[in-house]
This record gives structure tokens, sequence and C-alpha cells, in this order.
């Protein structure tokens, strides 16, 4: 496995949420991986302004499924972040080159066919009832420190 931490995200729509996952991937050290289609460029203006002067520090790639990608990955531990996940994100035990897959920010992973022998466990982050869900950039930053708390923040 790898020693930096995986970010992936499946067919991201608002470029100010990627911008800002680009600026936390710099700051974490972590990889992004973006799934197709993306409904904007990585150029937009929205993004870059977002993701400042992050965009050259972060190893961003795209990718037209999910499995080619985990193709690219390697052997990695791979968490999917959703709200019907059945062990709380704190609960889970990280490791250095594990993966975090986040759905769009109006579908989530629902759209995505993933058999179980593909990723490790289906987690949630607990919300108050009756919210629906999280900002994306947030989840990606809940999910990421706690993985690099579990590490001791070595980056």
């Amino acid at each position: 496995m790898g020693s930096k931490f995986n970010i992936i995200l499946f067919r991201p729509e608002i470029p100010s949420n990627t911008g800002n996952i680009i600026r936390l991937c710099s700051n974490t050290n972590s990889n992004l991986y973006i799934i197709e289609p993306v409904s904007f460029k990585l150029d937009h203006k929205s993004l870059i302004r977002a993701g400042l002067d992050y965009h050259d520090q972060v190893n961003i790639e795209r990718f037209i499924d999910i499995r080619s990608c985990l193709e690219k990955i390697g052997k990695t531990n791979l968490y999917l972040i959703t709200k019907f996940g059945k062990t709380k994100y704190s609960n889970c035990k990280y490791y250095k080159g594990d993966s975090f897959l986040f759905g769009s920010e109006s579908n989530g992973i629902k759209d995505l066919v993933l058999s179980k022998q593909y990723y490790k466990e289906k987690v949630f982050i607990p919300m108050a009832k009756g919210n629906r869900s999280l900002n994306l950039c947030n989840s990606v930053s809940i999910c990421i420190y706690e993985a690099l708390k579990q590490n001791k923040f070595k980056f």
C-alpha cells in the first residue's frame, strides 16, 4: 500500500467543492482521483479560486470509471462514505494507503455499482435526525483528519 491516503470523488458537480478538496489534499498530503463525468472543467475559475495555488502540489488524476481508478491505485482498503453506511467513520482503523470514496453532491454513490469485493466497509458520518447530508468538502475533511489522527498526523 502507498504512503498517502487517497480521496476519490465520484462524479463531483460543484467546482468550489472540488477546489476546496484540492486544497485539503495538498494540506494533508493526499492523492485526489476524480471519476467522470464531471460537469465542469478542472481549470474552471471557481475551482481555481477555491483551490488557490495548490493545484501543482496535488496528484490529481481523472478516470472514466471506478474500476480503472482502483487498478491505478493498486492494493488499498476502500471505504465508501455514505449516509447508508453501517459503521461510524471513527470506528474504523485506517492505514496509510487507504482510499475514501465520496459520491456526487446531488446523487451520492447510489448510481455506483461496486460489489463488496472492491470495498472494505460502507461508513457514515453521524448527523442530527432529519438532515440529508453534509457538504462534500466537509465530509472529506472529517474522514481524512480522522485517518491522519489515527496515524499520528504523519504526512
